[in-house]
């Protein structure tokens, strides 16, 4: 009763909102405040604050704080199991603040201030210190809160050390109601993390936690949607990347709609589950810098948001239960994060079957889901626009052999990787779309162009810098052609730009259209690299002239590239272009060869193109492939592993060991394909696609497959990563190793030593060494669809 009659004498109405908020709040203010009645009592202190009314709103906001420590303090002394020790520091809690002597109020503010933040914390524990003794003495003894030496859970008692060192540094162990005691460590061990094991005299019928598997929702069927308005109102606005985007989504919303109908047809009824899906789009949160919202109207890089766009709109037209997210606050709450520095696990299930971010939201992940992210990253979808290869995905494997790089290191299955184009097989093309013509609009654009017309790609005016070696082939273009630009300029012509380029200044998406349907060419100044421009200039009738890069570009000579997960050569500025769509609506050329480059513009002029726009860049292309994905792709899964010898013939006793081969000679090609009397476990890609090959030493499985006219697939590896398939091969070996090395499994044909893959991260399709032929699973695709097998749908 001496508590509670102590702290009912006083009335608070001036606290804080933490010590450096005080410190900012007075420098602010020059100190302006001024104390009336030095006699009165430090909580009855009235205040004159010359800064206005922001100011009195903060001094309120001191005293609402402060009124709730009060408030807890009397709950504190009213409880019945209060211990002798508690209502001490109680007493001393309430003596410290009744010690203020009445200085100048800024003194009084700053020490109550610094006292505030220990005040609540201390409170808080001796509140739950006190129930925690109640609990104990209804459950259990203090006894069986020992620390167990569990040779099971072998980290128990280190974790409990740690936790009596540093409980405090993150709220959220509060909030999962440990309090400083051992009994409450050991009970967020075992209930909350799993380090520990359960305690025998607790109630374990809680919610489920991260070593507990929920229960399966029932499936929901996923139906095609064609009304954006709900993804628009979702997308949100506040800043232009949003804005930019929901213009893109509003332009080609038919086109949409149309390929809808026609994948719908395609697919015959065929049953799609509808995933609870999250989009957290990492780099135009705050949290991030958000440097591309401020760029937008200014020439900065908008391929990222035209991919984002196109993704956020496939999710809801593909008809999945989809949020959006736009910065960590919603990333939290959408996780049901608990609340404080990310250090502990979520407790509950994953809301979301997927998750879809980039490497700013998988950081801002790691740094909010704790524990959490490891049992969980199966679900998540990384959009990585130049890809991420698996020695630099493998965290371990990185730092040992020098491919740790600022990005990557993640240990995901390379195909949980995104990328832009399909420059590398190891992980998964999602790409994006581009405007499709329709007949008439393609005849009005071959009647209409302007043979002699250029425009340049390239809207910063750095990128048109002349002591870059571009005065050469600029003059060589300006005598044949009237050359157009899109530069981004405010006041007055950018310097960068030649007198003779007649710029437009930075245009919408509609009048760019316009000018590229009526120019001939688009020639690119080498940067940036891989964009959705060429596509789109393509696609409107253009001929895209591109630098041949010669050494090719890569992290080991060029600066754009390095710090990336890649190893990646790029032999022009769009390789996909090169490679995919080619001559004649594609020209690389080297542009240090003046009487080469001149050849080519002569070639362009008298060339006619009809527009062309790839397959996989169509709305249509884009949903069937992210509709592939959805339903077949699953990470989450355990792999059993491949063992030949639990495979029969087909008509076979069940399991008995095969007689033949597994990898038999296929028609018209030295590939290898699966023996068709061999019952094929499941996969996907299924291994009716599977085409099995070898490299040449240096060469690597991506250059291999592409030479013979396949793709490597690298979910096809745990197929061919034994000695039937390198029986099926006919190669020597007097050795055969299972060791972690990114180019294996492979061979070398001078020591005859062979090498299988001991670490399923590693399977990679990029991996190459000039020691090693390596063993390569090729597949077939679909025709215009180098991202799905014949039979992938």
């Amino acid at each position: 009763m001496r508590t509670e009659q102590r702290w009912n004498k006083s009335r608070i109405f001036v606290v804080g909102i933490g010590f450096f908020s005080l410190c900012f709040l007075m420098t602010s203010l020059g100190g302006q405040f001024s104390a009336k009645r030095l006699g009165d009592s430090p909580f009855t202190i009235r205040t004159e604050v010359l800064g206005g009314v922001e100011s009195r709103g903060v001094l309120r906001k001191i005293s609402d704080m402060l009124e709730v420590i009060l408030k807890r303090m009397d709950s504190l002394s009213k409880l019945d199991n209060t211990s002798t020790t508690d209502a001490k520091r109680l007493d001393e809690l309430s003596s410290a603040i009744n010690r203020f002597q009445p200085a100048s109020l800024v003194e009084r503010i700053q020490a109550i201030a610094q006292n505030v933040s220990n005040m609540a914390i201390r409170v808080e524990q001796i509140l739950q210190n006190s129930m925690v003794q109640g609990r104990v003495l209804r459950d259990g003894s203090s006894s069986q809160c020992e620390v167990p030496r569990d040779p099971r859970f072998p980290e128990c008692p280190g974790k409990v050390d740690w936790m009596r060192a540093r409980w405090t540094s993150d709220p959220c162990y509060a909030f999962y109601g440990v309090d400083g005691s051992d009994c409450s460590f050991l009970i967020y061990l075992s209930e909350v993390e799993w380090f520990c094991p359960p305690l025998a005299w607790r109630n374990h019928s809680s919610p489920p936690t991260q070593h507990t598997q929920p229960a399966k929702s029932p499936k929901r069927q996923a139906a095609f949607r064609t009304d954006l308005s709900v993804l628009l109102d979702q997308v949100g606005t506040g800043k232009e990347s949003l804005s930019f985007m929901k213009r893109r989504i509003r332009r080609l919303a038919q086109q949409w709609a149309t390929a809808a109908n026609r994948l719908d047809a395609k697919l015959e009824q065929q049953w799609r589950d509808q995933k609870k899906v999250l989009v957290h789009v990492g780099f135009l949160t705050e949290e991030s810098g958000d440097v591309f919202s401020p760029k937008v109207l200014k020439g900065g890089p908008l391929g990222e948001m035209v991919q984002w766009a196109d993704i956020l709109t496939a999710l809801h037209v593909l008809g999945h239960n989809l949020k959006i997210s736009m910065s960590v606050k919603e990333l939290q709450g959408f996780l049901g994060v608990p609340p404080g520095r990310g250090s502990c696990p979520l407790t509950g299930p994953l809301p979301f079957d997927l998750i879809y971010t980039d490497y700013h939201g998988l950081q801002q992940m790691k740094q909010h889901m704790g524990l959490s992210l490891k049992k969980h990253k199966c679900h998540i979808r990384v959009i990585d626009t130049f890809g991420t290869e698996p020695a630099y995905n493998h965290e371990e494997y990185a730092t040992l052999h020098g491919y740790r790089t600022n990005w990557g290191y993640w240990n995901l299955n390379a195909r949980q990787y995104m990328t832009m184009f399909p420059h590398t097989p190891d992980n998964s093309f999602m790409g994006f779309v581009s405007e499709e013509l329709n007949e008439t609009e393609k005849r009005s654009i071959q009647q209409n162009k302007v043979n002699n017309m250029a425009v340049v790609y390239g809207k910063e005016a750095s990128m048109w810098k002349l002591q870059q070696g571009k005065e050469s082939f600029l003059q060589i273009l300006h005598r044949y052609m009237e050359v157009h630009g899109t530069v981004y300029y405010e006041t007055q012509r950018p310097p960068e730009v030649p007198a003779f380029v007649k710029n437009h200044g930075l245009l919408p998406q509609h009048e760019l259209q316009q000018l590229l349907r009526k120019a001939k060419l688009f020639i690119g100044f080498g940067f940036p690299y891989e964009g959705p421009a060429p596509l789109e200039a393509i696609a409107n009738g253009c001929i895209f002239l591109q630098p041949k890069f010669n050494p090719p570009h890569s992290s080991l000579n060029h600066e754009f590239f390095r710090g990336k997960p890649t190893s990646r050569e790029v032999f022009s500025q769009h390789p996909y272009a090169e490679q995919y769509i080619g001559r004649p609506h594609v020209m690389t050329v080297d542009y240090n060869n003046s009487v080469e480059f001149d050849s080519a513009i002569k070639e362009i002029m008298r060339t006619k193109v009809e527009p062309y726009l790839p397959y996989e860049y169509t709305c249509e292309g884009m949903l069937e492939r992210v509709h592939a994905y959805i339903q077949h792709q699953d990470f989450c899964a355990p792999e059993p592993p491949f063992i030949p010898a639990n495979l029969s013939r087909k008509g076979s006793a069940g399991g008995s060991r095969m007689m033949g081969p597994l990898f038999v000679p296929l028609p018209n090609t030295t590939a290898l394909g699966w023996a068709s009397n061999v019952t094929a476990p499941p996969a996907w890609p299924p291994l009716s696609s599977l085409r099995l090959l070898v490299s040449q030493e240096g060469q690597s499985c991506v250059e291999a497959c592409q030479s013979a006219g396949f793709i490597c697939e690298p979910a096809h590896f745990r197929f061919i990563n034994n000695k039937e398939a390198l029986r099926g091969l006919d190669v020597q070996c007097e050795v055969v190793d299972s060791e972690i090395n990114h180019i294996l499994p492979a061979f070398s044909v001078v020591r005859q030593e062979c090498g299988l893959q001991r670490e399923p991260l590693l399977f990679s399709c990029a991996g190459h060494s000039p020691k090693y032929r390596r063993l390569c699973p090729c597949r077939d695709f679909r025709h215009g669809q180098v991202a799905l097998c014949r039979d992938c749908l």
